[in-house]
């Protein structure tokens, strides 16, 4: 088995999605200077071990961990030693904060003072500021995330570089995250031999899988429906506006089932799968669902009802965080879904109806090879994983140190600016 080359030829990438329901790990090389990522494995199994984004049985996890990995190892005859982990859950929060430094001047040929250009050392100086908030000890920042810098009177500046002035002001995106969680989740991982090389998000990787700089500049929502939580990402002028993580997700609908018909969770999930539609007008009142417990039947519109309520409730909260974005104007490009819950029947129409927003299923772009496999929303935040790398050296002056232990991993999350687009 080949070990992972980081050659000038080509760079392989490691991407570890870790969701309550299922586990995928994939693979995908690039060369220097592409922007899109070859697949080369990928594998995925049921979830065991975690919930709602927190370890409930680490054992159990590792071994789901240590399956995966070598399984995806053997399709794509790699040795992985570094990978990019998701991580999401309730303990995750989001702010906007803002920051400005004087520009010091310096001194011209008669004597007199002029203005200097901006530098790296600047942008550094002003995103270190803006991250510099007072925390809880249980606390730790996971990506700070530029939006916008001022220079004096001038705003709405993307990369201040060069410009002149003797004020500079920069405006940002904070996650924060448990530290308890980040650090359980490594050290499950190391134990693998394994080193985390960054920890994602996981609605801002499955944005930079599927949405376009167009949506990205005129505004867009990402919304990532997982089996216990609904992630959300909100972007408008070509950054993270808001971001948060809404504490139900699609297993919801099965547990709703499984109470409604008096079945297992098992038998509710194969129902959902196959007859559950998101609209119930949309659903047949004729078709009769087969109960295996005790041969009866129930409708597939009733089902569907049940099916809608809660979809309706998960849209209404979705709404509220998106008016939390605090964005004047509207997102042009309307709501994105993607994640395994996004591929419910009529999700769409019901999600336009009840929002009075443009929705559409959001697939990985970027990504080549196995498109059959790779096309699924569900495999959006994996493929964006591979991507993150990419994307992130994108900013100007960003340094990024290979940490290659759990204290790395803090200081890198506590340190690291990260610049998506």
């Amino acid at each position: 088995m080949k070990p992972i080359s980081n050659g000038q030829d080509q760079k392989i990438y490691v991407g570890l999605d870790i969701g309550s329901s299922n586990i995928t790990c994939a693979i995908g090389q690039t060369t220097p200077n592409s922007k899109s990522i070859k697949l080369l494995g990928i594998s995925s199994i049921p979830s065991e071990g975690m919930k709602k984004g927190i370890i409930i049985h680490r054992d159990k996890l590792i071994e789901s961990l240590e399956y995966v990995i070598s399984e995806t190892e053997r399709m794509a005859n790699i040795k992985i030693e570094n990978i990019v982990v998701s991580i999401t859950g309730e303990h995750i929060r989001s702010l906007n904060t803002q920051a400005a430094i004087p520009l010091n001047r310096i001194n011209g040929s008669n004597g007199n003072g002029i203005d200097r250009a901006i530098d790296n050392s600047d942008v550094f100086q002003v995103l270190d500021l803006a991250q510099a908030i007072s925390l809880p000890v249980d606390r730790d920042i996971l990506h700070t995330l530029p939006q916008e810098y001022l220079v004096d009177t001038l705003n709405d500046i993307k990369n201040p570089i060069g410009m002149t002035g003797r004020r500079l002001e920069g405006r940002v995106h904070l996650v924060t995250a448990g530290t308890t969680a980040i650090s359980n989740l490594v050290r499950c991982i190391e134990e693998l031999g394994i080193t985390v090389s960054d920890i994602v998000f996981q609605p801002l990787a499955a944005a930079l899988a599927t949405l376009t700089d167009d949506e990205i500049e005129l505004g867009i929502t990402l919304v990532d429906i997982g089996s216990s939580s609904t992630n959300i990402a909100v972007y408008h002028g070509g950054a993270v506006r808001h971001s948060a993580t809404i504490p139900i997700g699609s297993s919801s609908i099965t547990n709703d089932i499984a109470v409604m018909l008096q079945v297992s969770i098992k038998e509710a999930e194969e129902i959902k799968m196959k007859y559950a539609s998101a609209q119930s007008k949309m659903s047949s009142s004729e078709l009769d669902v087969p109960i295996e417990k005790d041969n009866r039947s129930v409708s597939e519109k009733e089902i569907s009802k049940y099916v809608e309520a809660r979809m309706e409730e998960i849209f209404q909260m979705v709404t509220r965080e998106i008016s939390r974005a605090d964005i004047k104007n509207p997102l042009a490009y309307g709501i994105v879904f993607t994640g395994g819950g996004s591929e419910l029947r009529n999700i769409i129409p019901l999600a336009e109806n009840a929002m009075g927003i443009k929705v559409r299923k959001g697939k990985p772009d970027k990504i080549e090879g196995v498109q059959d496999i790779a096309d699924s929303p569900k495999y959006s935040t994996v493929m964006g994983l591979l991507l993150w790398p990419i994307y992130t050296n994108d900013h100007i002056g960003m340094q990024k140190p290979v940490n290659r232990s759990l204290i790395g991993i803090f200081e890198k999350i506590r340190h690291t600016i990260e610049a998506m687009f």
